[in-house]
């Protein structure tokens, strides 16, 4: 496999603001976005400036400096650490006389390979071809042959294969957000019919590659046992694209929903957001998050700020939030242990599974309450009713009806109060 990798030199401009610890995680997270891309990052050339420039991103010092090094390594792909615009492409590419990728095209590449689902991949494909739009000048490779006039309108014979293109781009971005209404307005029924069904909502957030869907899944085994629900769960970049609804079912027989969402990644491209905001809105709509974290990374703290801000951009920011510090096996950090809203386990060791169930119990079950009643005999629907839906602790049956000792819903309490015996 290391034969095949493509050479590549990565490209960063630190800003004069920007601290020094911000911009070599910045450029930590490119190499490793690349190495995703199954890209080989053999050299690193950066520069500080008040400004990008905006005609090369770098200015013409480093340009001769970055030919010489592509020269040197034989590297025939450079990677710049921001999204660039389609003249600047253009100018890089002639200047270098190399292939020329940015940050955004890695992150909708890696999207692209990894969507399973239909509606992942039509987000994907949306998102890349609204990247693709303004930049046709700068594609080095033509989208297709001019002719055939299958779904083009009429056109002037003078037209151009650029104007041609955009066109093809606009009617294929067109009929795939078409699809993907569809498939939009089947989700919103699936949360409308949650939502009356009044089951709490526990959303799964977090950085890519924290561990989300394998928390996901330690959670399904261990409280449904045997129903193959499992998704797919990959030591690996943004394995997740789809979002996953599964119902925790509880001893006590309290349930929530709990759902696994697309990880996040510094600068995700504002396209990649819009094409899988009808996805995301399931975090919007949450009762509770658990913010999960990779506590063995040494930038987990980057993170959590990179999350905290992508939530606060889909209007989440003000949903109650745990935060679970997985793989805390890698760490010296004892555990399981919880404190305040943070609870440290290991997904893999299904160590602190529980006490994250407690603290999640503490938040979305506070509408409960614990009493005792008793309900007429004629009015076994009732007892049936509490038993499937309440922690009954305690059934006694006295002259003129059966006595339940339990936790309720103060809800169904207010319900069916009427029918209990004073």
């Amino acid at each position: 496999m290391e034969q095949t990798k493509q050479r590549a030199v990565m490209v960063g401009v630190q800003l004069q603001l920007q601290p020094q610890s911000d911009f070599d995680y910045s450029m930590e997270e490119l190499r490793n976005l690349a190495e995703a891309c199954e890209i080989e990052i053999v050299g690193q050339l950066s520069q500080k400036a008040s400004r990008i420039n905006p005609s090369h991103y770098i200015g013409s010092g480093k340009i001769d400096e970055l030919v010489a090094l592509l020269e040197g390594l034989d590297a025939p792909l450079v990677i710049f650490n921001d999204e660039l615009s389609p003249s600047q492409i253009r100018n890089l590419e002639a200047a270098l006389e190399r292939r020329v990728v940015d940050r955004t095209t890695l992150i909708l590449d890696i999207f692209a390979e990894r969507a399973q689902t239909r509606e992942a991949q039509l987000q994907v494909e949306v998102a890349q071809l609204h990247y693709m739009l303004p930049r046709l000048v700068g594609l080095r490779e033509s989208l297709g042959r001019q002719g055939g006039g299958s779904g083009l309108r009429n056109r002037g014979a003078g037209e151009k294969k650029i104007e041609l293109d955009r066109r093809r781009i606009e009617e294929r971005i067109a009929a795939l957000q078409g699809e993907l209404e569809k498939l939009v307005a089947q989700r919103q029924l699936q949360r409308k019919r949650r939502r009356k069904n009044e089951v709490p909502v526990v959303c799964l957030v977090g950085y890519t590659n924290t561990g989300k869907s394998s928390l996901m899944n330690v959670l399904v085994e261990a409280y449904n046992p045997g129903t193959n629900k499992q998704v797919l769960a990959k030591d690996m970049l943004f394995a997740t694209l789809e979002t996953a609804v599964r119902n925790i079912e509880l001893p006590d027989h309290k349930s929530f929903l709990l759902t696994d969402t697309v990880g996040f990644v510094s600068q995700l491209p504002h396209h990649l957001v819009k094409a899988f905001r009808s996805t995301l809105e399931e975090v919007a709509e949450a009762d509770l998050l658990i913010h999960v974290v990779d506590c063995s990374n040494p930038e987990y703290e980057q993170h959590i700020a990179v999350t905290n801000e992508t939530l606060k951009a889909l209007g989440a920011g003000q949903i109650p939030v745990i935060f679970a510090y997985n793989k805390a096996d890698l760490t010296s950090e004892p555990y399981p242990q919880v404190s305040d809203n943070r609870v440290y386990l290991s997904a893999k060791e299904q160590l602190g599974i529980d006490e994250l169930i407690g603290v999640i119990r503490s938040r979305i079950y506070r509408d409960y309450m614990q009493c005792e009643i008793t309900i007429p005999f004629d009015q076994g629907r009732l007892v049936a009713y509490f038993n499937e839906h309440a922690h009954v602790q305690e059934t006694s049956y006295e002259e003129n009806g059966t006595r339940l000792k339990m936790e309720c819903r103060t809800a169904d309490y207010e319900k069916y109060r009427l029918f209990f015996i004073e």
